[in-house]
């Protein structure tokens, strides 16, 4: 059975966009982001790089400049995976809990993010398992109006 055909308008497009756009809640999902780093506190740990493998979630109200292409009303993907990449392969951490919580705080800094959450993995760490992984996930209660 065929559905029935409708077509959109520009105008219709347009005013649908103002009637739903304050109900509608973005979400940038980066995944599998690979990336090595020293993790632990184990002699070999601390002198050898390890996988590890980031999973984030981003979470911010959608702006009716971005069903309408304004680049600049989006928050940028681009831009906060290049911050937790240079983080990451720069740092040097001893527990996973630190560099969970660090990449958290960059996915949550700007002011229109009200939720996130990230999971990083740490393949091979224990002997018979695929990987270890922590999560943490972040609230902002307060939301600014626009």
């Amino acid at each position: 059975m065929n559905a029935p055909a409708f077509a959109l308008d520009n105008n219709s497009v347009s005013q649908l966009s103002k009637q739903t756009v304050t109900k509608m809640n973005a979400i940038i999902e980066i995944t599998n982001l690979r990336l090595r780093t020293f993790i632990g506190f184990n002699d070999d740990e601390k002198n050898k790089q390890q996988d590890i493998v980031i999973n984030a979630q981003i979470h911010y109200p959608l702006s009716s400049g971005c069903l309408e292409d304004q680049v600049s009303d989006a928050l940028n993907y681009k831009t906060i995976t290049k911050a937790i990449i240079k983080h990451v392969e720069s740092g040097r951490f001893l527990l996973l809990e630190k560099l969970v919580a660090d990449v958290l705080r960059i996915c949550s800094q700007h002011q229109d993010v009200v939720y996130a959450k990230v999971k990083i993995d740490k393949p091979h760490a224990l002997r018979f398992a695929d990987s270890v992984s922590l999560s943490l996930d972040y609230h902002n209660n307060f939301t600014q109006e626009k």
